[in-house]
């Protein structure tokens, strides 16, 4: 059986602390429907172009926002990496409200979208079953040698039991590290295996509480330095070999580092997106002395300004509106206050 070996040492550790202060911080700040739209839309482009990218495809993110925005109807096989990866993209995050369990099937659907129209039938949706070599991208000379072909289902098998053996009882950042490298190792299909790896980690990070499709694409941080990425995420030799002396704690620590990576460059994103609240004189006015008195009501703010009955209204309806003051109890004795943050 599948048993990963690795260290939960101070940096992995110190890692998954700040990645939970970092979202609960992005959590607790508020921002528009707009703003949330516009980082969700731009989410998907950005993980397409950085998840297509690792694997040499030249497109850059401008034109990869461009393709999917116009939807050509005549497209290249890498114009179609783009839309295969977008659509997997959305049926994940469509999955999530049912939150099904990655199965065999489930890891072949994802593969079969990946590379729809891009590699012959016989190699859509199925695990291999002929033997494959990785090279290295530099000398072209073998790098590494996977695991057989008649193991790879039975490889498949043991990584997703140990998923579900370890659900509730190990760190999501942890488990989804432990997929994401096992699943390269094992390279169960014959094409498509690093983009099916990066999608099913995406959506267990999500499915885990981590929602990596409305706000950030952790994708990005490997497509930055591919090499490094590569580097600590395959192993070199023969599997057969190498198999029982490999450890995840060095892949963990930089999988969690792309996380807070990605995550901070988000969060500063999201401030500067946020344009500073104007407020009219006569709104400083209410501010002012609910800070002073702790609330207003509407026979209070008439007895310090001169504006209209039906204006009056309207002020503190706008406040309102913007999220700055609450309306509290109802018709006379109604008053208002401070809004919570």
């Amino acid at each position: 059986m599948f048993e990963p070996r690795y260290q939960l040492n101070k940096n992995l550790l110190d890692n998954i602390v700040e990645i939970k202060n970092l979202i609960s911080a992005i959590n607790d700040q508020k921002f528009s429907d707009l703003v949330l739209a516009k980082f969700e839309k731009d989410s998907y482009a950005i993980s397409a172009h950085a998840s297509t990218s690792i694997e040499g495809n030249p497109i850059p993110l401008t034109d990869v926002r461009k393709i999917l925005k116009s939807a050509p109807a005549h497209i290249r096989d890498t114009e179609r990496e783009i839309f295969n990866y977008n659509k997997a993209l959305h049926y994940l995050n469509g999955l999530l409200k049912q939150s099904p369990s990655v199965s065999k099937k489930f890891i072949c659907d994802i593969q079969a979208m990946v590379v729809d129209g891009l590699i012959s039938e016989t190699n859509r949706g199925k695990l291999r079953q002929a033997p494959v070599v990785v090279n290295n991208p530099k000398t072209r000379q073998i790098a590494y040698i996977p695991p057989d072909a008649e193991d790879v289902a039975k490889l498949v098998d043991e990584l997703i039991t140990y998923m579900e053996k370890e659900y509730y009882s190990t760190d999501p950042l942890i488990l989804a590290g432990i997929f994401h490298k096992q699943f390269v190792i094992t390279h169960p299909f014959m094409d498509g295996n690093g983009r099916t790896t990066r999608l099913i980690t995406k959506y267990l990070l999500a499915r885990m509480g981590l929602d990596t499709f409305q706000l950030f694409s952790f994708e990005n941080y490997y497509n930055q330095n591919v090499s490094k990425y590569f580097a600590k995420v395959g192993v070199l030799g023969d599997y057969h070999e190498i198999k029982d002396k490999v450890d995840f704690t060095d892949w963990l620590i930089y999988f969690t580092d792309g996380i807070i990576d990605e995550l901070l460059r988000v969060q500063k994103l999201l401030k500067a997106s946020v344009m500073p609240l104007r407020l009219a004189e006569h709104e400083q006015i209410i501010i002012a002395y609910i800070k002073k008195h702790g609330s207003i009501s509407k026979s209070e703010y008439s007895k310090i300004t001169k504006r209209a009955h039906s204006t009056q209204i309207l002020d503190f309806k706008r406040l309102v509106d913007k999220g700055v003051i609450a309306k509290q109890a109802k018709a006379k004795a109604t008053f208002y206050t401070l809004a919570e943050k």
